[in-house]
């Protein structure tokens, strides 16, 4: 059953993207094509940005990138309608005097005009989004976790080398302070050997039984925000925009706390322990053989929980052989207590490093260096929080090849390693 005021999925991608700028009226702008370097960008000229999904956390991506000298807001896309009408003010207030605004992607993908393209949807439509982008010649900003599945994020991975785009992805803790500094001591031995790691995830309540079927909203397309995921009446519960909750409680277009919080500390923990080209072996559920806590091992033994206690007030607790280190966002704790004012030589090893998240994707763009969240990075990271799901999921542990990328000895979780795409979303071929 599809919502007949949608639009064909791919008609806007038969039409030339000359078309395009022209329907759109695309504001004009110096593009690197113009200045004579096409991988550049150049030193006169303002990149062109792109907005998919256009709520919560995209309103701080609005007013920052729109908010950056060498950035001008010309496109923003959202199903629903007041979302994209609000976005176009914020735009406004910021100095962007022309917006294309549209409720479907292709037209923005295909306008000439934008340069580079910040997703922020729901997890079930980043991938396709990111891909199709690429295949447009845009480099991509994602928010976390950059996909829903592990067959999608080898996808995205495949499409940054293939297309040689930039890539970010938002998982912002790697651009703090705090967070450098805990990966830098845990990387450079100074707790001694890791052997367990804390990190604090929370929970969401269980999406609500018997919500009431409702009319779909006026100026809300609920087909395209389903996209490729099974066709539900609508409820409100269902595509409610809402951090403590709403659709980030559903399978069907996250993986619940493991895709919220999981995909920020996760990640931080492949970085501190230099594995940002791999990944754990064995996922353990709660309640599996009287498991406590949900947690993973490394092939070394390394052990990471999920909201084991305590947590000392941080987010992150690392538990070495000689210390430990505490970190959340705007603080870090170590012990020993004088640790974490550890002067660092010249030989010492210093993670990437990066004070704001949108300006290192901006500035990569233009040098055409990798960012410090590439497409291989957010893969590695949310395979963790992918497997940790279909661990709780089936209730009991998976083993993982991190080589192969792929479920050991089990048929069934093998099979979750993707899910099936309702016909018309297809993920785009790479």
């Amino acid at each position: 059953m599809n919502n007949t005021n949608s639009l064909p999925r791919r008609h806007f991608l038969k039409q030339s993207v000359a078309a395009a700028g022209f329907l759109l009226g695309a504001p004009s702008i110096i593009k690197a094509e113009t200045l004579g370097n096409a991988n550049k960008a150049g030193a006169n000229s303002r990149i062109g940005i792109g907005f998919i999904g256009t709520g919560l956390i995209a309103k701080g991506h609005l007013a920052s990138f729109a908010g950056m000298r060498d950035v001008q807001a010309v496109a923003a896309c959202d199903v629903r309608k007041s979302n994209l009408n609000q976005a176009v003010e914020r735009l406004a207030s910021k100095g962007a005097k022309s917006v294309a605004a549209t409720p479907y992607y292709e037209e923005l993908i295909q306008n000439p005009a934008v340069d580079i393209v910040c997703i922020a949807t729901p997890d079930h439509w980043h991938a396709a989004l990111a891909i199709e982008a690429m295949q447009a010649g845009k480099d991509v900003y994602v928010e976390k976790p950059m996909t829903l599945t592990i067959e999608e994020g080898k996808a995205v991975l495949a499409a940054e080398q293939k297309y040689g785009r930039i890539v970010q992805v938002g998982t912002q803790q790697r651009s703090s302070a705090h967070f450098r500094i805990a990966a830098n001591l845990v990387r450079n031995g100074l707790i001694g050997e890791v052997k367990e790691v804390y990190c604090q995830l929370g929970n969401f309540p269980q999406p609500p039984k018997n919500q009431p079927v409702l009319p779909v909203p006026e100026g809300f397309d609920y087909d395209r925000w389903l996209g490729p995921t099974p066709f539900y009446d609508y409820t409100e519960d269902r595509v409610k925009q809402q951090y403590s909750g709403g659709w980030r409680c559903y399978w069907d277009y996250g993986s619940r706390k493991f895709g919220d919080w999981g995909a920020h500390h996760f990640d931080i923990v492949q970085w501190a322990l230099g594995r940002d080209d791999t990944g754990p072996v064995e996922f353990i559920p709660k309640g599996h053989n009287g498991a406590k806590h949900h947690h993973y091992r490394y092939a070394d033994g390394i052990t990471v929980w999920r909201d084991k206690k305590p947590n000392h007030g941080h987010m992150i607790r690392f538990i070495g052989t000689e210390g430990e280190v505490h970190v959340g966002r705007g603080k870090i704790a170590t012990l020993p207590v004088d640790l974490r004012k550890h002067r660092f030589g010249p030989d010492a090893i210093q993670v990437y490093e990066s004070n704001n998240h949108r300006a290192n994707f901006i500035d990569s763009v233009k040098s055409r260096e990798p960012t410090i969240c590439p497409a291989s990075v957010g893969h590695r990271s949310g395979t963790i929080c992918q497997l940790s799901g279909i661990a709780e999921r089936l209730g009991r542990s998976i083993e993982w090849d991190p080589t192969a990328e792929q479920i050991l000895g089990d048929a069934e979780a093998k099979s979750m390693q993707d899910r099936p795409r309702r016909a018309g979303y297809e993920l785009p071929t790479v």
